[in-house]
């Protein structure tokens, strides 16, 4: 009897870890960022998407080349970040506290100009 619980469990377990990971997949295909100029230009004429094109180089231009070309691969050109990591020798984690640090600036100064 205990054995057959000690092999229950360990299927179970087996199981449960195999679930995990078929979630955790879906979850990483989910979170892979679309670029933003394909989503501007799919719902818009070409006089919107390229005020928007133009909205969004005046936004970024007062950032550093480095940070700017963090979320040009990210948002304009669709990399996700482990790509864009891989791109640039640095770690994952290392690139989304690069673009969250970016996108709070960028919040801050567009909540100025309003």
């Amino acid at each position: 009897m205990d054995r057959a619980q000690t092999v229950y469990e360990r299927y179970k377990n087996e199981i449960c870890r195999i679930g995990w990971r078929v979630q955790y997949r879906a979850r990483k295909i989910n979170r892979v960022e679309c670029p933003l100029l394909d989503n501007i230009q799919a719902g818009t004429n070409f006089t919107q998407a390229s005020e928007n094109k133009i909205m969004i180089e005046q936004i970024t231009e007062g950032l550093p080349a480095f940070e700017k070309s963090i979320l040009y691969k990210i948002y304009l050109e669709g990399y996700s970040e482990a790509e864009v990591a891989k791109q640039l020798n640095m770690s994952q984690q290392a690139v989304s506290k690069w673009k969250k640090k970016i996108l709070s600036q960028l919040s801050q100064t567009t909540k100025l100009l309003d």
